[in-house]
């Protein structure tokens, strides 16, 4: 929270507070402690009484939806079973698209040539010389 602050600068907020606050910055300093103790206490005691109802250690990674239901609810086998079908359905989309994507390749190959030769054939007759269109560019299959 505090890393881009230089010593300077923390000396400066530390004056400011003490102008603030004044006589006060030992207790409110305190009250500050006292208050985000308060607030891990419950945090733990949250994380505790929710591995007690489930039966489980729980981690606060583990609370993330995805993670829950892999961690708890899913075996190993159960969890490929349901990648297996996906897993097909990835690489068969996958295989696809590459396809596409060469398909693509080589119009637009055919594409560039045949606006090059007009450019070459225009260009003998000495009638203006358009640039030919450049050609799209390639995507990543694997993007989302």
């Amino acid at each position: 929270m505090f890393e881009n602050l230089n010593w300077w600068e923390i000396g400066a907020l530390l004056m400011l507070a003490l102008l603030i606050f004044g006589e006060r910055l030992p207790k409110v300093i305190g009250d500050g402690l006292r208050m985000l103790r308060g607030v891990r206490a419950m945090a733990q005691n949250a994380t505790s009484d929710l591995s007690r109802e489930l039966g489980t250690d729980i981690q606060l990674q583990d609370l993330h939806p995805k993670a829950f239901i892999r961690k708890h609810l899913l075996s190993e086998d159960e969890e490929q079973a349901i990648r297996k079908p996906l897993q097909g359905l990835f690489e068969d989309v996958k295989s696809d698209l590459n396809g596409v994507k060469s398909d693509l390749g080589e119009v637009a190959a055919a594409a560039d040539l045949k606006a090059q030769r007009t450019d070459v054939s225009t260009a003998a007759s000495g009638t203006a010389v358009e640039k030919p269109t450049p050609a799209p560019r390639s995507f990543d299959v694997d993007a989302t």
